[in-house]
């Protein structure tokens, strides 16, 4: 379907305000309805734009128009039209700014409904591709209004093969094991069955293939019987299924936003327009999360294996976060402002079953491995940056234990000195290392790497002169001469035990 097509249709009465014949000879991909003043991340290319311009104003009319305008042509939208019931008419600066920057534009009556327009669309495009289509036509009919309508993928993907066989058994699954939607009847699939099944030999799988979908959340349509279905019809439906996922990414960019402005907040670099601190409670019912507690938090990096190049360690965390807690009911996932992915999640139960999923979730990306940190439960929203520290000194720890492999570490599990210390950033540990043992770390002299040995032995054999000179395999005067040497290079007395935990640290510092 072409601009001019939706144009020319007399039962809308569409009005062209400025429609140059190049221009309409754009093919349509689909519609967005939309009145944000920057609509531009949720418009695809090719699409019509439908506008009530409730965002134009007649003071600040130019200059928010430009702002609309220029991310239309920016995101390469096909046509804008205007509704007329906001302001009578559509402002002509709105379609002089349209003819400036190369975007067509008609006004919508006020008597048709924007439903209307994008029934139109949907039933035109299908009518037009029927021609070797395997889904009958009043099937393809329900499908574009439900698309229309804004319908979820359970009810989506029923509408793709109700006119079969009732017994059709369908799944759409993400990599990671989750089911999306299933066919009723279908039985329940546990994460990891799902995630193996597609590999599997005997079923039939197509991907659902939507615009810059992130290969944690990605779809992928699944029949266990590879005959119930014909391949022509199964990648039609795949196609509808693709529309949905698509809108359905539009609309959690919008709850990434409200969740990137909570995380502001919580680290400290959330502010209002005025300059007054925004209300934490305001970001918790934009995020349409309890303003009582409690909370968990939880942190997430994708960190390159093998320290390969690539993006940022933040980068495609948030996704993979959201996929982890997809299952979990409400929570709020976003981006901290250092790009470190966050998450807060109601409730106080341990993240037992994220820990479940990570693994399902880390093996999506072999090439980036998926650190998560968990903080206790905060009582309160008052409580919720401190959990916030406490979660990212936990993925510190999980960093530096398993730089190479994927690892989901809760801060109440960091019970011994050694698991608190992996937390610690590693240029703050070669520093207190460096501070304590001093000369024993130095490579240039021959005494230090016996006399670090020895110190080694000896805290682990309890301070046994005994039990460390049988370890070392030397006679126990050799250890009382070395102990002697080390305290007098470190400045610490062994008999103390302060001195022993603080050299006892740095080892574990250096290791």
């Amino acid at each position: 379907m072409h601009v001019e097509h939706l144009l020319s249709d007399e039962s809308l009465g569409l009005r062209p305000l400025w429609a140059p014949d190049p221009l309409l000879r754009r093919e349509i991909s689909g519609v967005t309805v939309t009145d944000l003043e920057d609509p531009a991340r949720f418009v695809r290319a090719g699409e019509v734009v439908l506008s009530g311009l409730v965002w134009w104003t007649p003071g600040e009319g130019r200059r928010r128009t430009e702002r609309f305008v220029a991310a239309l042509r920016d995101a390469d939208a096909a046509v804008l039209l205007a509704g007329e019931e906001t302001h009578g008419s559509v402002p002509g600066e709105v379609v002089a700014a349209c003819a400036q920057h190369g975007i067509p534009v008609a006004a919508v009556p006020a008597d048709v409904m924007f439903r209307a327009v994008t029934d139109t669309v949907y039933l035109r495009q299908w009518g037009e591709v029927s021609r070797g289509h395997a889904l009958p036509e009043n099937v393809r009919g329900r499908l574009g209004a439900l698309l229309a309508e804004g319908a979820g993928p359970a009810e989506v993907l029923g509408a793709c093969f109700a006119h079969l066989r009732p017994d059709v058994v369908a799944y759409l699954l993400t990599p990671a094991g989750r089911t999306v939607a299933a066919t009723e009847g279908a039985p329940a699939l546990a994460p990891a069955e799902a995630a193996a099944r597609p590999a599997e030999s005997g079923g039939a799988t197509v991907p659902v293939e939507a615009d810059a979908v992130d290969p944690y959340g990605s779809w992928r349509l699944y029949l266990p019987e590879p005959d119930a279905v014909p391949p022509r019809l199964l990648h039609e439906a795949a196609a509808v299924l693709a529309r949905c996922h698509a809108a359905e990414a539009r609309a959690v960019a919008a709850d990434r936003r409200a969740a990137d402005r909570l995380g502001a907040l919580l680290a400290g670099a959330g502010e209002a327009a005025s300059g007054e601190p925004a209300s934490v409670e305001g970001a918790l019912r934009d995020c349409r999360l309890p303003v009582q507690g409690p909370y968990r938090v939880l942190v997430a990096t994708a960190d390159p294996v093998g320290g390969a190049g690539g993006p940022a360690p933040g980068a495609g965390a948030t996704a993979a976060l959201a996929e982890v807690l997809a299952g979990a009911g409400a929570a709020a996932v976003g981006a901290l402002p250092d790009g470190t992915a966050f998450a807060v999640v109601p409730g106080d139960a341990p993240p037992a079953g994220p820990g479940a999923v990570w693994p399902l979730v880390a093996a999506c990306a072999p090439a980036r491995a998926l650190h998560g940190g968990t903080g206790t439960p905060a009582e309160s929203r008052a409580d919720l940056p401190g959990a916030l520290t406490e979660a990212r000194y936990a993925l510190d720890s999980a960093r530096h234990t398993a730089p190479g492999a994927s690892l989901l570490t809760d801060a109440a599990g960091l019970t011994s000195v050694g698991a608190l210390l992996t937390g610690v950033p590693a240029q703050v540990r070669a520093a207190y290392s460096r501070g304590v043992l001093g000369p024993l770390l130095d490579p240039a002299n021959a005494f230090a790497l016996p006399l670090l040995e020895t110190l080694a032995v000896f805290l682990n054999c309890d301070g046994s002169w005994a039990r460390a000179a049988e370890a070392l395999h030397v006679h126990v005067n050799t250890v009382h001469y070395r102990v002697r040497r080390i305290e007098h290079f470190t400045g610490r007395d062994l008999s103390r035990l302060a001195d022993r935990l603080d050299l006892w640290a740095a080892l574990l510092c250096h290791a």
